[in-house]
Protein backbone atom coordinates (compact mmCIF):
# COMPACT_ATOMS: atom_id res chain seq x y z
CA UNK A 1 0.00 0.00 0.00
CA UNK A 2 1.96 3.47 -1.17
CA UNK A 3 2.17 5.87 1.58
CA UNK A 4 1.97 9.53 0.87
CA UNK A 5 0.23 13.05 2.37
CA UNK A 6 -3.51 12.92 3.66
CA UNK A 7 -5.49 15.60 3.26
CA UNK A 8 -8.11 16.02 5.97
CA UNK A 9 -11.35 18.32 5.52
CA UNK A 10 -11.74 20.38 8.54
CA UNK A 11 -15.06 21.63 9.31
CA UNK A 12 -16.28 24.93 9.01
CA UNK A 13 -17.48 25.59 12.63
CA UNK A 14 -14.15 24.36 14.06
CA UNK A 15 -11.96 26.64 16.74
CA UNK A 16 -9.78 28.97 14.69
CA UNK A 17 -5.82 28.30 15.18
CA UNK A 18 -4.35 30.11 17.86
CA UNK A 19 -1.79 32.87 16.73
CA UNK A 20 1.61 33.02 18.48
CA UNK A 21 1.62 36.70 19.27
CA UNK A 22 -1.49 35.85 21.00
CA UNK A 23 -0.14 33.67 23.77
CA UNK A 24 0.62 34.96 27.53
CA UNK A 25 4.01 36.20 28.10
CA UNK A 26 6.34 33.85 29.76
CA UNK A 27 6.62 34.00 33.72
CA UNK A 28 10.00 35.76 34.98
CA UNK A 29 11.29 33.44 37.56
CA UNK A 30 15.15 35.51 37.05
CA UNK A 31 16.10 37.23 39.83
CA UNK A 32 14.69 40.67 40.90
CA UNK A 33 16.68 43.59 38.97
CA UNK A 34 19.63 45.57 40.13
CA UNK A 35 18.44 48.67 42.12
CA UNK A 36 21.91 49.58 43.27
CA UNK A 37 22.50 47.94 46.50
CA UNK A 38 26.11 49.77 46.62
CA UNK A 39 24.88 53.14 46.60
CA UNK A 40 22.27 53.24 48.16
CA UNK A 41 23.74 51.65 51.42
CA UNK A 42 26.41 54.04 51.15
CA UNK A 43 24.42 56.94 50.62
CA UNK A 44 22.46 55.51 53.57
CA UNK A 45 25.87 55.61 55.84
CA UNK A 46 26.53 58.87 54.94
CA UNK A 47 23.13 60.52 54.99
CA UNK A 48 22.82 58.75 58.34
CA UNK A 49 22.62 61.33 61.38
CA UNK A 50 24.41 60.35 64.54
CA UNK A 51 22.24 60.52 67.61
CA UNK A 52 23.28 62.86 70.34
CA UNK A 53 24.09 60.56 72.93
CA UNK A 54 26.78 58.82 70.67
CA UNK A 55 28.01 62.05 70.03
CA UNK A 56 27.96 62.63 73.81
CA UNK A 57 30.09 59.47 74.57
CA UNK A 58 32.57 60.57 71.29
CA UNK A 59 33.45 63.71 73.01
CA UNK A 60 33.88 62.73 76.59
CA UNK A 61 35.84 59.16 74.97
CA UNK A 62 38.18 62.08 72.69
CA UNK A 63 38.33 64.75 76.24
CA UNK A 64 39.04 61.55 78.68
CA UNK A 65 41.76 60.06 76.05
CA UNK A 66 43.04 63.29 75.25
CA UNK A 67 43.62 64.32 79.03
CA UNK A 68 44.93 60.52 79.93
CA UNK A 69 47.57 61.19 77.16
CA UNK A 70 48.79 64.37 77.83
CA UNK A 71 48.59 63.86 81.79
CA UNK A 72 51.37 60.91 80.82
CA UNK A 73 53.24 62.58 78.63
CA UNK A 74 53.87 65.49 80.45
CA UNK A 75 55.06 63.18 83.33
CA UNK A 76 57.36 61.18 80.66
CA UNK A 77 59.48 64.32 79.90
CA UNK A 78 59.61 65.30 83.19
CA UNK A 79 61.11 62.79 84.68
CA UNK A 80 63.66 62.53 81.15
CA UNK A 81 64.54 66.09 81.86
CA UNK A 82 65.17 65.07 85.57
CA UNK A 83 67.93 62.07 84.69
CA UNK A 84 68.78 62.96 80.81
CA UNK A 85 68.36 66.51 80.38
CA UNK A 86 69.41 66.47 77.06
CA UNK A 87 66.69 63.93 75.95
CA UNK A 88 64.12 65.38 77.70
CA UNK A 89 64.79 68.65 75.71
CA UNK A 90 64.72 66.49 72.42
CA UNK A 91 61.42 65.27 73.54
CA UNK A 92 60.32 68.63 74.22
CA UNK A 93 60.98 69.58 71.24
CA UNK A 94 59.56 66.90 69.15
CA UNK A 95 55.97 67.41 70.94
CA UNK A 96 55.67 71.01 70.32
CA UNK A 97 56.51 70.52 66.95
CA UNK A 98 54.14 67.76 66.53
CA UNK A 99 51.79 70.52 68.53
CA UNK A 100 52.41 73.18 65.81
CA UNK A 101 51.51 70.61 63.20
CA UNK A 102 47.97 69.52 64.58
CA UNK A 103 47.41 73.70 65.25
CA UNK A 104 48.28 74.01 61.32
CA UNK A 105 45.88 71.10 60.18
CA UNK A 106 42.95 72.70 62.66
CA UNK A 107 43.82 76.44 60.83
CA UNK A 108 43.54 74.43 57.44
CA UNK A 109 40.34 72.89 58.48
CA UNK A 110 38.69 76.33 59.28
CA UNK A 111 40.00 77.68 56.17
CA UNK A 112 38.39 75.14 54.47
CA UNK A 113 35.37 75.51 56.06
CA UNK A 114 35.59 80.02 55.63
CA UNK A 115 36.20 78.91 51.72
CA UNK A 116 32.89 76.50 51.41
CA UNK A 117 30.45 79.25 53.36
CA UNK A 118 32.06 81.70 50.89
CA UNK A 119 30.66 79.51 48.15
CA UNK A 120 27.29 78.79 50.04
CA UNK A 121 26.99 82.64 50.55
CA UNK A 122 27.81 83.76 46.56
CA UNK A 123 25.05 81.34 45.58
CA UNK A 124 22.45 82.79 47.82
CA UNK A 125 23.20 86.19 47.05
CA UNK A 126 23.04 85.29 43.31
CA UNK A 127 19.11 83.88 43.97
CA UNK A 128 18.35 86.78 45.69
CA UNK A 129 19.36 88.82 42.74
CA UNK A 130 17.60 86.76 40.40
CA UNK A 131 14.58 86.47 42.49
CA UNK A 132 14.62 90.67 43.07
CA UNK A 133 16.19 91.24 39.69
CA UNK A 134 18.32 93.60 41.69
CA UNK A 135 21.74 94.77 39.28
CA UNK A 136 23.33 96.50 41.72
CA UNK A 137 23.03 93.23 43.88
CA UNK A 138 24.13 91.34 40.86
CA UNK A 139 26.95 93.29 39.98
CA UNK A 140 28.35 92.75 43.85
CA UNK A 141 28.07 88.78 43.16
CA UNK A 142 30.40 88.95 40.16
CA UNK A 143 32.58 91.58 41.90
CA UNK A 144 32.56 88.83 44.68
CA UNK A 145 33.14 86.03 42.02
CA UNK A 146 35.95 87.73 40.00
CA UNK A 147 37.77 88.18 43.63
CA UNK A 148 37.33 84.13 44.65
CA UNK A 149 39.24 83.19 40.51
CA UNK A 150 41.43 85.75 40.87
CA UNK A 151 44.53 83.84 41.06
CA UNK A 152 43.75 81.13 38.98
CA UNK A 153 45.61 81.30 35.44
CA UNK A 154 42.20 79.17 34.18
CA UNK A 155 39.84 81.76 34.47
CA UNK A 156 41.74 84.50 33.38
CA UNK A 157 40.16 84.67 29.75
CA UNK A 158 36.73 84.44 31.24
CA UNK A 159 37.29 86.72 33.63
CA UNK A 160 38.34 89.21 31.16
CA UNK A 161 35.65 89.04 28.85
CA UNK A 162 33.13 89.44 31.73
CA UNK A 163 35.06 92.55 32.78
CA UNK A 164 34.42 93.57 28.96
CA UNK A 165 31.28 92.49 28.11
CA UNK A 166 29.51 93.61 31.84
CA UNK A 167 28.66 97.06 31.39
CA UNK A 168 26.14 96.12 28.35
CA UNK A 169 23.98 93.93 30.73
CA UNK A 170 20.90 96.35 32.12
CA UNK A 171 19.62 93.52 34.68
CA UNK A 172 20.42 91.31 36.81
CA UNK A 173 19.42 88.02 35.19
CA UNK A 174 21.43 88.62 32.00
CA UNK A 175 24.34 90.16 34.23
CA UNK A 176 24.56 86.93 36.02
CA UNK A 177 24.06 85.01 32.67
CA UNK A 178 27.16 86.23 31.33
CA UNK A 179 29.15 85.44 34.02
CA UNK A 180 27.62 82.16 34.10
CA UNK A 181 29.02 81.39 30.50
CA UNK A 182 32.47 83.58 30.58
CA UNK A 183 33.56 82.44 33.54
CA UNK A 184 32.00 79.02 34.94
CA UNK A 185 31.23 77.26 31.90
CA UNK A 186 34.53 75.88 31.76
CA UNK A 187 34.40 75.17 35.50
CA UNK A 188 31.56 73.25 34.61
CA UNK A 189 33.21 70.89 31.48
CA UNK A 190 35.84 69.88 34.40
CA UNK A 191 33.32 69.01 37.18
CA UNK A 192 31.59 67.07 34.38
CA UNK A 193 34.47 65.15 33.44
CA UNK A 194 34.87 64.27 37.54
CA UNK A 195 31.42 63.05 37.37
CA UNK A 196 31.98 60.51 34.21
CA UNK A 197 34.93 59.37 35.78
CA UNK A 198 33.95 58.81 39.00
CA UNK A 199 30.74 56.98 37.52
CA UNK A 200 33.11 54.83 35.50
CA UNK A 201 35.36 53.89 38.43
CA UNK A 202 32.18 52.84 40.36
CA UNK A 203 30.19 50.94 37.78
CA UNK A 204 33.71 48.81 36.86
CA UNK A 205 34.16 48.12 40.46
CA UNK A 206 31.48 47.36 41.20
CA UNK A 207 30.84 44.75 37.97
CA UNK A 208 34.50 43.00 38.18
CA UNK A 209 34.95 42.64 41.94
CA UNK A 210 32.65 40.65 43.64
CA UNK A 211 33.68 40.59 46.74
CA UNK A 212 31.17 41.77 49.72
CA UNK A 213 30.58 44.93 51.29
CA UNK A 214 34.01 45.82 48.06
CA UNK A 215 31.62 47.57 45.72
CA UNK A 216 30.16 49.36 49.07
CA UNK A 217 33.77 50.94 50.28
CA UNK A 218 34.92 51.45 46.70
CA UNK A 219 31.04 53.65 45.79
CA UNK A 220 31.58 56.29 49.14
CA UNK A 221 35.58 56.08 48.21
CA UNK A 222 34.80 57.29 44.82
CA UNK A 223 32.15 59.58 45.99
CA UNK A 224 33.74 61.29 48.60
CA UNK A 225 36.68 62.05 46.27
CA UNK A 226 34.64 62.72 43.70
CA UNK A 227 32.54 65.57 45.89
CA UNK A 228 36.15 66.73 46.64
CA UNK A 229 37.51 67.49 43.90
CA UNK A 230 34.03 69.67 42.42
CA UNK A 231 34.71 71.65 45.47
CA UNK A 232 38.19 72.22 44.27
CA UNK A 233 37.24 72.97 40.78
CA UNK A 234 34.81 75.69 42.11
CA UNK A 235 36.92 76.87 44.51
CA UNK A 236 36.29 74.71 47.71
CA UNK A 237 39.28 73.11 48.37
CA UNK A 238 37.62 71.64 51.29
CA UNK A 239 39.93 69.51 54.04
CA UNK A 240 39.05 66.14 55.72
CA UNK A 241 35.70 67.26 57.79
CA UNK A 242 34.71 69.58 55.42
CA UNK A 243 34.68 66.97 52.53
CA UNK A 244 32.62 65.15 54.57
CA UNK A 245 30.44 67.68 55.79
CA UNK A 246 29.82 68.22 51.96
CA UNK A 247 28.96 64.98 51.17
CA UNK A 248 26.80 64.36 53.79
CA UNK A 249 24.98 67.64 52.41
CA UNK A 250 24.43 66.12 49.54
CA UNK A 251 23.85 62.76 50.43
CA UNK A 252 21.15 63.78 52.93
CA UNK A 253 19.65 65.75 50.13
CA UNK A 254 19.35 62.97 47.37
CA UNK A 255 18.32 60.36 50.22
CA UNK A 256 14.83 62.78 51.36
CA UNK A 257 13.84 63.53 48.10
CA UNK A 258 14.19 59.47 46.97
CA UNK A 259 16.76 60.46 44.29
CA UNK A 260 18.89 57.30 45.41
CA UNK A 261 16.67 55.18 42.76
CA UNK A 262 17.27 54.39 39.06
CA UNK A 263 15.20 52.65 36.34
CA UNK A 264 15.45 51.56 33.26
CA UNK A 265 14.38 55.23 31.66
CA UNK A 266 17.83 56.69 33.41
CA UNK A 267 19.94 53.71 31.69
CA UNK A 268 17.68 53.70 28.16
CA UNK A 269 20.45 56.27 26.70
CA UNK A 270 23.84 53.76 27.29
CA UNK A 271 22.07 50.59 25.38
CA UNK A 272 18.37 51.09 24.51
CA UNK A 273 15.49 49.53 25.47
CA UNK A 274 15.67 47.74 29.20
CA UNK A 275 19.13 47.49 29.94
CA UNK A 276 18.46 45.59 32.72
CA UNK A 277 17.06 42.87 30.38
CA UNK A 278 20.25 42.75 28.31
CA UNK A 279 23.10 42.14 30.79
CA UNK A 280 24.29 40.17 33.65
CA UNK A 281 23.29 40.46 37.04
CA UNK A 282 26.48 42.18 38.48
CA UNK A 283 27.09 44.06 35.13
CA UNK A 284 23.66 45.66 35.75
CA UNK A 285 24.53 46.30 39.52
CA UNK A 286 27.42 48.32 38.22
CA UNK A 287 25.69 50.25 35.44
CA UNK A 288 23.07 51.40 38.66
CA UNK A 289 25.71 52.22 40.88
CA UNK A 290 27.15 54.20 38.23
CA UNK A 291 23.98 56.11 37.19
CA UNK A 292 23.74 56.86 41.02
CA UNK A 293 27.10 58.33 41.79
CA UNK A 294 26.53 60.27 38.04
CA UNK A 295 23.30 62.05 40.21
CA UNK A 296 25.03 62.76 43.20
CA UNK A 297 27.39 64.21 41.43
CA UNK A 298 25.31 66.55 39.69
CA UNK A 299 23.79 66.97 42.99
CA UNK A 300 27.40 68.26 44.16
CA UNK A 301 28.00 70.31 41.11
CA UNK A 302 24.60 72.23 42.23
CA UNK A 303 25.43 72.59 45.93
CA UNK A 304 29.26 73.54 45.17
CA UNK A 305 28.62 75.37 42.45
CA UNK A 306 28.66 79.70 43.48
CA UNK A 307 26.31 80.79 41.26
CA UNK A 308 22.52 78.51 40.74
CA UNK A 309 22.15 76.89 37.28
CA UNK A 310 19.92 78.47 34.93
CA UNK A 311 18.08 76.49 33.12
CA UNK A 312 19.47 76.39 29.74
CA UNK A 313 22.74 75.49 31.28
CA UNK A 314 21.79 72.74 34.27
CA UNK A 315 23.84 69.60 33.72
CA UNK A 316 21.44 66.32 32.13
CA UNK A 317 21.79 63.28 34.42
CA UNK A 318 21.15 60.86 31.32
CA UNK A 319 24.01 62.64 29.51
CA UNK A 320 26.46 61.96 31.74
CA UNK A 321 25.44 58.51 32.00
CA UNK A 322 25.34 58.18 28.24
CA UNK A 323 29.41 59.71 28.16
CA UNK A 324 30.29 57.64 31.32
CA UNK A 325 28.33 54.53 31.00
CA UNK A 326 28.17 54.15 26.66
CA UNK A 327 31.68 52.92 26.12
CA UNK A 328 31.18 50.02 29.03
CA UNK A 329 28.31 48.46 26.55
CA UNK A 330 27.15 48.50 23.27
CA UNK A 331 23.74 48.92 21.81
CA UNK A 332 24.54 45.52 20.21
CA UNK A 333 25.18 43.38 23.00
Amino acid sequence: MARGPVLFDLEEDAAPRPQVSAAPPVPDLSDPPPKGQAMQIAAQLAARRPSRLVGLFWWLATALVGAVVSIAAWSFIAGLMAQYPLVGWAMMVLVAAFLLVLGLLCLREMAAFSRLARLDGLHHGAAEALAQDDLAAARGVTDRLVALYKGREDTRWGRDRLSDLRGDQLDAAGLLALAEAELLHPLDLAASREVEAAARQVATVTALVPLALADVAAALTSNLRMIRRIAEIYGGRSGFFGSWRLTRAVLSHLVATGAVAVGDDLLEPVLGGSILAKVSRRFGEGLVNGALTARVGVAAMEVCRPLPFSPARRPKVRGIIKRALGGLFSKND
